[in-house]
Protein backbone atom coordinates (compact mmCIF):
# COMPACT_ATOMS: atom_id res chain seq x y z
CA UNK A 1 0.00 0.00 0.00
CA UNK A 2 4.69 1.33 2.00
CA UNK A 3 3.26 3.72 -2.58
CA UNK A 4 3.87 4.79 -0.54
CA UNK A 5 1.90 2.46 -1.66
CA UNK A 6 -0.91 0.98 -1.31
CA UNK A 7 -3.17 -1.23 0.44
CA UNK A 8 -4.38 -2.43 3.39
CA UNK A 9 -7.05 -4.60 5.54
CA UNK A 10 -10.02 -3.39 6.98
CA UNK A 11 -10.21 -2.44 10.13
CA UNK A 12 -7.99 -1.63 13.19
CA UNK A 13 -5.12 -4.17 13.46
CA UNK A 14 -2.40 -5.36 16.31
CA UNK A 15 0.75 -4.21 16.44
CA UNK A 16 2.34 -7.52 15.87
CA UNK A 17 -0.37 -8.12 12.57
CA UNK A 18 0.92 -4.52 11.34
CA UNK A 19 5.36 -4.95 11.80
CA UNK A 20 6.15 -3.86 8.13
CA UNK A 21 6.70 -1.53 5.38
CA UNK A 22 4.85 1.01 2.23
CA UNK A 23 3.69 2.50 -0.20
CA UNK A 24 3.39 4.56 0.15
CA UNK A 25 3.60 5.24 0.43
CA UNK A 26 2.02 2.82 -0.47
CA UNK A 27 1.65 0.94 -3.21
CA UNK A 28 3.78 0.81 -6.07
CA UNK A 29 3.42 0.85 -9.34
CA UNK A 30 4.64 -2.14 -11.94
CA UNK A 31 4.41 -3.69 -14.57
CA UNK A 32 3.30 -7.04 -16.66
CA UNK A 33 0.06 -7.54 -16.41
CA UNK A 34 -2.51 -5.69 -14.58
CA UNK A 35 -5.48 -5.64 -11.87
CA UNK A 36 -7.59 -8.39 -14.40
CA UNK A 37 -5.19 -10.69 -13.60
CA UNK A 38 -3.89 -10.66 -17.12
CA UNK A 39 0.08 -11.02 -17.66
CA UNK A 40 0.52 -10.45 -21.11
CA UNK A 41 1.39 -7.18 -22.99
CA UNK A 42 3.27 -4.16 -20.96
CA UNK A 43 -0.03 -1.75 -20.80
CA UNK A 44 -1.00 0.47 -17.83
CA UNK A 45 2.51 1.14 -17.66
CA UNK A 46 3.59 -2.46 -16.97
CA UNK A 47 6.67 -3.69 -17.96
CA UNK A 48 9.11 -6.75 -18.76
CA UNK A 49 12.70 -6.70 -18.21
CA UNK A 50 12.99 -9.89 -19.49
CA UNK A 51 16.22 -11.85 -21.64
CA UNK A 52 14.23 -15.22 -21.53
CA UNK A 53 11.07 -16.86 -20.21
CA UNK A 54 12.36 -19.98 -19.09
CA UNK A 55 11.36 -20.88 -15.42
CA UNK A 56 11.98 -25.00 -13.67
CA UNK A 57 9.05 -23.85 -11.09
CA UNK A 58 10.68 -22.75 -8.02
CA UNK A 59 12.23 -24.23 -4.60
CA UNK A 60 12.43 -27.91 -5.60
CA UNK A 61 14.81 -26.96 -8.46
CA UNK A 62 16.67 -24.28 -6.81
CA UNK A 63 20.43 -24.01 -8.96
CA UNK A 64 19.57 -26.27 -11.19
CA UNK A 65 17.67 -24.06 -13.82
CA UNK A 66 21.28 -22.84 -15.06
CA UNK A 67 20.81 -19.49 -13.95
CA UNK A 68 17.42 -18.64 -16.02
CA UNK A 69 15.09 -17.67 -12.95
CA UNK A 70 12.00 -16.36 -14.16
CA UNK A 71 10.98 -13.60 -11.24
CA UNK A 72 7.89 -11.83 -10.95
CA UNK A 73 7.47 -8.94 -8.75
CA UNK A 74 4.17 -7.74 -7.40
CA UNK A 75 4.10 -4.25 -6.65
CA UNK A 76 1.81 -0.66 -6.91
CA UNK A 77 0.32 1.44 -9.45
CA UNK A 78 1.74 2.77 -12.70
CA UNK A 79 1.77 6.28 -11.79
CA UNK A 80 2.55 5.68 -7.88
CA UNK A 81 5.75 7.95 -7.54
CA UNK A 82 7.20 5.76 -4.47
CA UNK A 83 7.10 2.61 -6.93
CA UNK A 84 9.10 4.29 -9.38
CA UNK A 85 12.05 3.70 -6.94
CA UNK A 86 11.21 0.44 -6.49
CA UNK A 87 11.21 -0.68 -9.84
CA UNK A 88 14.19 1.13 -11.11
CA UNK A 89 15.65 -1.08 -7.86
CA UNK A 90 14.44 -3.77 -9.35
CA UNK A 91 15.30 -3.37 -13.08
CA UNK A 92 19.04 -2.39 -12.30
CA UNK A 93 19.10 -6.21 -10.01
CA UNK A 94 17.13 -7.45 -12.85
CA UNK A 95 20.48 -6.83 -15.17
CA UNK A 96 21.97 -9.54 -14.00
CA UNK A 97 18.92 -11.84 -14.25
CA UNK A 98 18.45 -10.84 -17.59
CA UNK A 99 22.64 -11.10 -18.41
CA UNK A 100 22.03 -15.09 -17.35
CA UNK A 101 19.02 -15.79 -19.23
CA UNK A 102 16.57 -14.95 -17.00
CA UNK A 103 13.49 -12.28 -16.58
CA UNK A 104 12.08 -10.18 -14.38
CA UNK A 105 7.97 -9.07 -14.47
CA UNK A 106 5.88 -6.54 -12.90
CA UNK A 107 2.74 -6.67 -11.99
CA UNK A 108 0.68 -4.06 -10.36
CA UNK A 109 -3.12 -2.80 -10.33
CA UNK A 110 -4.65 0.01 -12.15
CA UNK A 111 -6.58 1.47 -8.90
CA UNK A 112 -5.63 1.12 -4.81
CA UNK A 113 -10.03 0.99 -4.75
CA UNK A 114 -9.95 -2.96 -4.54
CA UNK A 115 -6.27 -3.41 -3.15
CA UNK A 116 -6.23 -6.63 -1.31
CA UNK A 117 -8.17 -8.86 -3.87
CA UNK A 118 -6.12 -7.27 -6.77
CA UNK A 119 -3.09 -7.88 -5.46
CA UNK A 120 -3.84 -11.57 -4.63
CA UNK A 121 -4.99 -11.97 -8.29
CA UNK A 122 -1.96 -10.39 -9.53
CA UNK A 123 -0.09 -13.17 -7.19
CA UNK A 124 -2.43 -15.90 -9.03
CA UNK A 125 -1.23 -14.14 -12.02
CA UNK A 126 2.12 -14.50 -11.13
CA UNK A 127 1.49 -18.48 -10.27
CA UNK A 128 0.02 -19.43 -13.22
CA UNK A 129 3.09 -18.44 -15.39
CA UNK A 130 4.66 -21.13 -12.81
CA UNK A 131 7.59 -18.76 -11.76
CA UNK A 132 10.96 -19.38 -10.30
CA UNK A 133 9.93 -16.69 -7.56
CA UNK A 134 7.60 -14.29 -6.23
CA UNK A 135 8.50 -11.10 -4.48
CA UNK A 136 5.00 -9.49 -3.39
CA UNK A 137 4.23 -7.29 -0.04
CA UNK A 138 1.34 -8.14 1.98
CA UNK A 139 -0.74 -5.14 1.93
CA UNK A 140 -3.68 -6.69 2.46
CA UNK A 141 -3.20 -10.01 4.68
CA UNK A 142 -7.25 -11.26 5.03
CA UNK A 143 -7.46 -10.94 1.06
CA UNK A 144 -3.24 -12.09 0.23
CA UNK A 145 -2.44 -14.80 2.84
CA UNK A 146 -4.18 -17.54 0.87
CA UNK A 147 -3.12 -16.34 -2.83
CA UNK A 148 0.77 -16.53 -1.27
CA UNK A 149 0.39 -19.84 0.71
CA UNK A 150 -0.70 -21.45 -2.63
CA UNK A 151 2.48 -20.25 -4.38
CA UNK A 152 4.44 -21.82 -1.12
CA UNK A 153 2.32 -24.91 -1.12
CA UNK A 154 3.54 -25.98 -4.96
CA UNK A 155 7.09 -24.82 -4.37
CA UNK A 156 7.81 -21.28 -5.47
CA UNK A 157 9.70 -19.65 -3.18
CA UNK A 158 8.64 -16.28 -1.99
CA UNK A 159 9.44 -13.16 -0.58
CA UNK A 160 7.45 -10.91 0.95
CA UNK A 161 8.67 -7.23 0.49
CA UNK A 162 7.80 -3.42 1.32
CA UNK A 163 4.26 -4.38 3.93
CA UNK A 164 3.52 -6.92 5.72
CA UNK A 165 7.16 -7.37 8.15
CA UNK A 166 8.60 -10.88 9.15
CA UNK A 167 5.33 -11.58 10.64
CA UNK A 168 3.69 -12.22 7.23
CA UNK A 169 6.67 -13.85 5.96
CA UNK A 170 6.23 -16.60 8.93
CA UNK A 171 2.78 -16.53 8.37
CA UNK A 172 2.32 -17.55 5.14
CA UNK A 173 5.98 -19.49 4.62
CA UNK A 174 7.51 -17.00 2.96
CA UNK A 175 11.60 -17.26 2.95
CA UNK A 176 12.18 -13.45 4.63
CA UNK A 177 10.71 -9.94 4.30
CA UNK A 178 12.94 -6.97 2.74
CA UNK A 179 11.44 -3.44 3.65
CA UNK A 180 10.78 -0.84 6.51
CA UNK A 181 9.25 -1.39 9.61
CA UNK A 182 6.72 0.85 9.50
CA UNK A 183 5.56 0.86 12.91
CA UNK A 184 8.87 1.71 14.14
CA UNK A 185 9.36 4.59 11.32
CA UNK A 186 5.58 5.66 12.65
CA UNK A 187 7.32 5.69 15.90
CA UNK A 188 10.73 7.82 14.90
CA UNK A 189 8.25 10.71 13.20
CA UNK A 190 5.60 11.12 16.18
CA UNK A 191 8.66 11.37 19.05
CA UNK A 192 10.38 13.79 16.16
CA UNK A 193 6.90 16.08 16.22
CA UNK A 194 6.89 15.94 20.03
CA UNK A 195 10.21 16.65 20.46
CA UNK A 196 9.76 19.98 18.51
CA UNK A 197 6.59 21.27 20.37
CA UNK A 198 4.07 19.47 18.78
CA UNK A 199 0.76 18.17 21.25
CA UNK A 200 -2.09 16.89 19.48
CA UNK A 201 -1.02 15.34 15.89
CA UNK A 202 -3.11 14.19 12.77
CA UNK A 203 -2.00 11.11 10.82
CA UNK A 204 -3.93 11.31 7.41
CA UNK A 205 -4.80 8.23 6.26
CA UNK A 206 -6.21 7.82 2.24
CA UNK A 207 -5.99 3.84 2.44
CA UNK A 208 -7.39 3.16 6.02
CA UNK A 209 -7.46 -0.66 6.85
CA UNK A 210 -4.47 -1.26 4.79
CA UNK A 211 -1.45 -3.31 7.19
CA UNK A 212 1.03 -0.86 6.54
CA UNK A 213 -0.42 2.69 6.87
CA UNK A 214 -2.59 1.32 9.89
CA UNK A 215 1.01 0.51 11.24
CA UNK A 216 2.52 3.87 10.74
CA UNK A 217 -0.28 6.07 11.82
CA UNK A 218 -0.13 3.89 15.01
CA UNK A 219 3.34 3.99 15.53
CA UNK A 220 2.81 7.95 15.23
CA UNK A 221 0.41 8.11 17.91
CA UNK A 222 3.10 5.50 19.82
CA UNK A 223 5.94 7.64 19.55
CA UNK A 224 4.37 10.54 20.10
CA UNK A 225 2.56 9.72 23.32
CA UNK A 226 6.55 8.57 25.27
CA UNK A 227 6.53 12.23 25.00
CA UNK A 228 3.67 13.48 26.31
CA UNK A 229 1.94 14.13 22.96
CA UNK A 230 -1.39 12.58 21.45
CA UNK A 231 -2.25 11.97 17.86
CA UNK A 232 -5.43 10.91 15.82
CA UNK A 233 -6.17 9.48 12.33
CA UNK A 234 -8.30 11.00 9.84
CA UNK A 235 -9.18 7.86 7.84
CA UNK A 236 -10.55 9.06 4.59
CA UNK A 237 -11.59 6.92 1.46
CA UNK A 238 -9.53 5.42 -0.48
CA UNK A 239 -10.91 6.78 -3.43
CA UNK A 240 -9.27 9.84 -2.58
CA UNK A 241 -5.93 8.69 -3.22
CA UNK A 242 -4.23 10.66 -6.17
CA UNK A 243 -7.01 13.16 -5.71
CA UNK A 244 -5.11 15.84 -4.76
CA UNK A 245 -8.10 18.46 -4.19
CA UNK A 246 -10.38 16.05 -2.35
CA UNK A 247 -7.78 15.19 -0.03
CA UNK A 248 -6.71 18.66 0.21
CA UNK A 249 -10.64 19.96 1.34
CA UNK A 250 -10.28 17.23 3.75
CA UNK A 251 -7.63 18.25 5.52
CA UNK A 252 -8.67 22.06 5.77
CA UNK A 253 -12.07 21.21 7.28
CA UNK A 254 -10.60 19.06 9.95
CA UNK A 255 -7.82 22.04 10.85
CA UNK A 256 -10.74 24.47 10.25
CA UNK A 257 -12.73 22.18 12.98
CA UNK A 258 -9.78 21.77 15.61
CA UNK A 259 -7.41 24.68 16.22
CA UNK A 260 -5.63 22.38 18.42
CA UNK A 261 -4.32 20.17 15.63
CA UNK A 262 -0.56 21.52 15.77
CA UNK A 263 1.16 18.51 13.78
CA UNK A 264 -0.04 16.85 10.34
CA UNK A 265 1.55 13.43 8.52
CA UNK A 266 0.33 11.54 6.00
CA UNK A 267 1.11 8.51 4.77
CA UNK A 268 2.41 9.05 1.36
CA UNK A 269 4.05 11.91 -0.69
CA UNK A 270 0.96 13.17 -2.81
CA UNK A 271 -0.79 13.27 0.17
CA UNK A 272 1.84 15.47 1.70
CA UNK A 273 1.50 18.33 -0.87
CA UNK A 274 -2.59 18.53 -0.40
CA UNK A 275 -1.88 18.83 3.38
CA UNK A 276 0.69 21.70 2.33
CA UNK A 277 -2.16 23.25 0.43
CA UNK A 278 -4.67 22.92 3.14
CA UNK A 279 -2.56 24.20 5.59
CA UNK A 280 -1.71 27.30 3.53
CA UNK A 281 -5.52 27.50 2.76
CA UNK A 282 -6.15 26.98 6.26
CA UNK A 283 -3.92 29.85 7.20
CA UNK A 284 -2.47 27.40 9.90
CA UNK A 285 1.08 27.42 8.56
CA UNK A 286 2.29 29.26 11.96
CA UNK A 287 1.20 26.43 14.33
CA UNK A 288 1.04 23.62 11.95
CA UNK A 289 4.28 21.39 11.25
CA UNK A 290 4.07 18.70 8.44
CA UNK A 291 5.82 15.72 7.85
CA UNK A 292 5.36 12.65 5.40
CA UNK A 293 6.30 8.99 4.93
CA UNK A 294 8.31 8.70 1.47
CA UNK A 295 10.48 11.13 -0.06
CA UNK A 296 9.55 13.29 -3.35
CA UNK A 297 11.78 16.19 -4.57
CA UNK A 298 8.59 18.79 -3.13
CA UNK A 299 8.91 17.05 0.18
CA UNK A 300 12.42 17.77 -0.20
CA UNK A 301 12.40 21.02 -1.34
CA UNK A 302 10.21 22.10 1.85
CA UNK A 303 12.38 20.64 4.07
CA UNK A 304 15.08 22.62 2.99
CA UNK A 305 13.06 25.61 2.69
CA UNK A 306 12.10 24.75 6.51
CA UNK A 307 8.40 24.55 5.69
CA UNK A 308 8.50 20.74 6.48
CA UNK A 309 9.51 19.26 8.96
CA UNK A 310 10.30 15.58 7.87
CA UNK A 311 9.91 13.14 6.02
CA UNK A 312 10.45 8.85 6.36
CA UNK A 313 12.46 7.24 3.66
CA UNK A 314 12.24 3.33 3.64
CA UNK A 315 14.90 3.70 0.77
CA UNK A 316 11.95 2.05 -1.73
CA UNK A 317 15.31 1.49 -4.42
CA UNK A 318 16.88 -0.97 -1.68
CA UNK A 319 13.41 -2.56 -1.31
CA UNK A 320 13.19 -3.30 -5.67
CA UNK A 321 17.03 -4.39 -5.77
CA UNK A 322 16.96 -6.75 -2.69
CA UNK A 323 14.19 -7.88 -3.37
CA UNK A 324 15.04 -9.26 -7.36
CA UNK A 325 18.94 -9.66 -6.36
CA UNK A 326 18.16 -11.83 -3.04
CA UNK A 327 15.59 -13.58 -5.14
CA UNK A 328 17.92 -14.56 -7.99
CA UNK A 329 20.72 -15.37 -5.91
CA UNK A 330 18.60 -18.05 -4.04
CA UNK A 331 17.60 -20.05 -6.69
CA UNK A 332 20.90 -19.71 -8.54
CA UNK A 333 23.40 -20.47 -5.88
CA UNK A 334 21.23 -21.76 -3.14
CA UNK A 335 22.82 -18.03 -0.67
CA UNK A 336 20.86 -16.24 1.43
CA UNK A 337 21.27 -13.36 3.83
CA UNK A 338 20.52 -14.45 7.69
CA UNK A 339 18.99 -11.47 8.63
CA UNK A 340 15.18 -11.50 8.49
CA UNK A 341 13.75 -8.88 8.54
CA UNK A 342 16.08 -7.61 5.83
CA UNK A 343 15.35 -4.12 6.90
CA UNK A 344 15.80 -1.02 4.45
CA UNK A 345 14.69 1.82 6.75
CA UNK A 346 13.51 3.90 8.33
CA UNK A 347 15.29 7.10 8.23
CA UNK A 348 14.18 10.13 8.91
CA UNK A 349 14.98 13.10 6.35
CA UNK A 350 15.19 16.82 8.29
CA UNK A 351 17.02 19.84 7.58
CA UNK A 352 20.10 18.26 8.31
CA UNK A 353 20.41 15.81 6.08
CA UNK A 354 18.07 16.51 3.52
CA UNK A 355 20.82 18.01 0.89
CA UNK A 356 22.10 14.10 0.89
CA UNK A 357 18.60 12.93 -0.23
CA UNK A 358 18.35 15.24 -2.94
CA UNK A 359 21.15 14.12 -4.21
CA UNK A 360 19.88 10.96 -4.36
CA UNK A 361 16.57 11.78 -5.67
CA UNK A 362 18.17 12.96 -8.74
CA UNK A 363 19.72 9.85 -9.43
CA UNK A 364 16.71 8.16 -9.22
CA UNK A 365 17.02 6.04 -6.43
CA UNK A 366 14.93 8.02 -3.53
Amino acid sequence: MERTMPGRPLGRLSRRALTAVSLLALAATALTGCASGKATGTSDGQTEASGGTDSTGGAKNTGKNNGKNSIYVIGGKPDDPFWSAIKRGGEDAGKLVKAKGGSVTFLGPKTYDNLGPDAAKLTQTALSQNPSAIVVPDWVPENQDDAIKQAVKKGIPVFIYNAGGVDAARRTGALKYIGSDDYEAGKAGGAKFADEGAKNILCVNTVPGAANSEARCDGIADGAKTKGAKSKQLPLPSSNFGNPSAVTQAIKGALLKDDSIDALVTIGVQDADSAAAAIEQAKAGDRVQLGTFDLSDSQLERIKSGKQLFAIDQQPYLQGFYGVSVADQYLSYGVMPPQNPLLTGPLLVTSDNVDAAIDGTKAGVR
